[in-house]
């Protein structure tokens, strides 16, 4: 292992190489026990058959992982991995092996669930402001105002091979009611909330911290977890929402031959070029009315090839059986939020008694469990928004 993180970078990627190479199954001894189940398939060749088309990386990954620190040396060497892979197929595959792995390493019955306070160590603390990936810790008292007042919390999943290595972990708001933006939530000058009067609890940023466990899932387990602890906590919390980012909306927006923004005036494109619209009130009513029905088509109807919600986000909340609540446009207006989003922030709001049916329809039918405002939001025809008249441009936004 020690060799392994000595590595050039083309060292590395020539060590994978050989894993995928040499170290796959024993193809002789695969083919025999194949034979012999094709001639009298019962469980124990069954067995055999399953145990010799085991990749023996596999075997190997499990020796590392004995060496001390073996566990967080194999993260960090998975992470090497998805930098150099690019569109190898033979390096897929011995990615596939770590995430074989790491699923039962991993597993959540194995994870520790630590509420991060003001009087955590200050290395872990350090972690929390690096790892940060939807809203940045600029400082420490930027930090201080999420974990420290009495309606903020945040909780982190830990493992016991990764002393002091958060995996993941959520900042949590507690307020009175459903909040619109980001903005408010995160001022330095806010009123704080007495706890035993808030309502509602809000996510508002959830972050994984190892880059090496990508595709690793812990997120719908920390959220159930934490709701089930704040609801020990705070038992007069009855509403359980997120307030969410929506990092894809604007490479959609602008993307393919027949780009969704083609249908509005170019103005509108042109406008979202600059973050300065922001900043002029006059331009936000025009705006809302030509982005607005765009968004709800893009959160209901916009699909990957697999046929599944094209935004990251959507696809975790709604899998773990949330309900499309409520777009909220000018919901953050930092660059970044503007840069991604125009603006637009979500929430999602898990329903303790629908939870289970949402997460079944979405997963079995493709089913999004949406609000009626949502879906109406959508029936907006805005190919006839901002259409120009011969009489001048009404949009209000040249």
């Amino acid at each position: 292992m020690d060799a392994f993180a000595r590595l050039s970078e083309d060292g590395k990627r020539e060590f994978f190489e050989v894993l995928a190479r040499d170290f796959g199954p024993d193809q002789d001894r695969l083919k025999l026990a194949a034979e012999a189940f094709t001639r009298d398939p019962d469980a124990r060749a069954a067995s055999r058959l399953h145990y010799l088309s085991e990749p023996r990386r596999q075997e190997l990954f499990r020796r590392l992982n004995r060496a001390p620190g073996g566990t967080q040396d194999l993260v960090a060497m998975r992470a090497d991995l998805l930098r150099l892979r690019g569109d190898r197929s033979n390096l897929a595959l011995v990615d596939l092996d770590f995430v074989h792995l790491f699923n039962s390493w991993f597993n959540p019955g194995f994870l520790v669930l630590r509420h991060i306070d003001w009087g955590t160590p200050a290395n872990i603390l350090e972690k929390i402001i690096r790892y940060e990936a939807v809203h940045q810790i600029r400082d420490w008292e930027d930090l201080r105002r999420r974990i420290d007042p009495q309606d903020r919390r945040c909780y982190a999943f830990f493992h016991p091979a990764l002393v002091d290595e958060p995996l993941i972990f959520v900042e949590v708001a507690l307020t009175a009611v459903m909040p619109d933006n980001i903005q408010g939530l995160l001022a330095a000058d806010r009123e704080s909330e007495h706890p035993e009067k808030a309502r509602t609890a809000v996510f508002y940023s959830i972050s994984n911290c190892q880059q090496g466990l990508a595709g690793i899932s812990f997120g719908n387990f920390l959220i159930k977890q934490v709701v089930e602890e704040l609801r020990r906590e705070l038992p007069r919390l009855d509403h359980f929402v997120t307030l969410s980012p929506v990092p894809g909306f604007m490479k959609w927006l602008v993307s393919g031959d027949a780009a969704p923004i083609s249908r509005l005036d170019p103005a509108v494109g042109e406008l979202l070029k600059s973050d300065s619209w922001a900043d002029e009130p006059d331009r936000h009513e025009p705006l809302r009315r030509a982005l607005e029905p765009l968004a709800a088509e893009y959160f209901l109807k916009a699909k990957s090839e697999s046929g599944r919600p094209l935004d990251p986000v959507a696809r975790f909340h709604l899998g773990n059986g949330a309900r499309l609540e409520r777009i909220n446009w000018l919901g953050d207006r930092s660059p970044k939020g503007l840069r991604e989003s125009a603006s637009f922030m979500v929430n999602y709001l898990y329903d303790l008694e629908e939870i289970e049916a949402n997460h079944e329809a979405f997963v079995n039918k493709g089913e999004i469990a949406a609000t009626n405002a949502v879906k109406r939001m959508a029936r907006g025809d805005s190919r006839t928004l901002f259409s120009r008249a011969s009489s001048g441009d009404p949009s209000g936004l040249a």
